[in-house]
């Protein structure tokens, strides 16, 4: 009877021993399934990166993979920036958003979803790239449109997106009133009058970059789009016969921003990926890549590289001269502000 018992405590241990390996198999099993899954990113952005960011996620996929030995799914979503950043915080999933600029983040950030200290996190103002506004003409430029008071005269037809929903508009805002203000000595009634005979004569006011640039290229309407550089570069290497570049004699230097969406890279579990996403941006390979897409890379060495394709002695103001993206806002595009008062006047 004794040894019957021992047996059956030998049975009982052996089965408890049994359960807990198979336990830890099944858990070393699941850690492996996950370390192994694929992760998925959602990159929310503005309307004209479409292109340049199909070639960098597949770049990122090929050095994601040889760093970690995982694979990475990248998904796109694009449109004008300031509805992306109204997305991201009405319920958009993104993991990292490359905004055309910094005040549309800073949304997003107010909301709770970034961390404060975003604009640091990266170099360069978290600006991987940067870009500028140029006017895009019809080829023979029949309206003999070289600056921004050739905007304003009578019949001359302009596309530019809506400031309150893309953020290129508000570059394109700025850089017209910056020449405005250079031939007015600042008198900020003139200005005023000035912009408000520009805005009369546009065509088309499209809710994004991208938008316009298909009213004007695809649709044939206007006589000149004001456009990001990029943009311009891209319709022209599409269409190389029917349009050329004119270049402003004051435009400004526009950044892009690039951010982590902290609140949801904690939830996907994918935040060493989103960090790694925006980082790469910066390598040797990436800039180059921007470059080739006409982006404007923020490595000065590699910019050089450029220096044929890209004017770089061009006059750019920056948004400091505004005061920076919190005052230039309140100024001009707030509800209420000097853009809703001269496009309802």
């Amino acid at each position: 009877m004794k040894q019957r018992k021992v047996c059956v405590h030998l049975y009982l241990l052996f089965i408890v021993l049994l359960t807990v390996i198979i336990s830890g198999c099944a858990k070393d099993s699941d850690t492996a399934s996950k370390d192994n899954e694929n992760i998925e990113l959602l990159n929310v952005s503005y309307d004209p990166t479409r292109e340049f960011y199909v070639a960098y996620n597949e770049l990122f996929c090929r050095y994601w993979k040889e760093k970690s030995g995982k694979d990475v799914t990248i998904t796109q979503s694009h449109g004008g920036s300031g509805s992306q950043a109204r997305s991201v915080i009405e319920g958009n999933e993104a993991d990292v958003v490359t905004l055309a600029l910094a005040h549309d983040i800073t949304a997003i950030e107010e909301s709770g979803m970034i961390d404060r200290g975003w604009l640091s996190e990266f170099e360069g103002d978290s600006s991987p790239y940067t870009s500028t506004i140029v006017f895009l003409v019809r080829m023979g430029n029949e309206k003999n449109i070289h600056d921004w008071n050739d905007l304003v005269k009578e019949g001359v037809e302009v596309i530019t997106p809506n400031p309150k929903t893309s953020g290129g508009a508000c570059w394109n805002f700025l850089a017209a009133w910056a020449y405005q203000q250079a031939q007015d000595g600042g008198d900020e009634e003139l200005t005023r009058a000035f912009m408000k005979d520009l805005y009369q004569n546009v065509l088309v006011l499209d809710s994004g970059a991208r938008g316009a640039t298909n009213t004007f290229v695809e649709n044939g309407q206007g006589d000149v789009l004001i456009a990001w550089e990029n943009e311009a570069y891209l319709s022209m290497k599409e269409y190389p016969d029917d349009y050329e570049i004119i270049t402003p004699s004051i435009s400004i230097l526009a950044q892009p921003s690039v951010a982590v969406v902290d609140s949801n890279v904690e939830e996907h579990g994918t935040r060493e990926a989103a960090e790694a996403y925006l980082e790469y941006l910066y390598s040797d390979e990436a800039q180059r890549l921007a470059g080739s897409h006409y982006y404007r890379p923020s490595k000065e060495n590699i910019l050089q590289e450029f220096s044929e394709q890209f004017d770089l002695n061009m006059n750019l103001v920056t948004i400091d001269d505004f005061g920076g993206w919190d005052e230039a806002y309140r100024i001009y595009f707030d509800d209420g502000a000097i853009f809703d008062q001269i496009y309802e006047d």
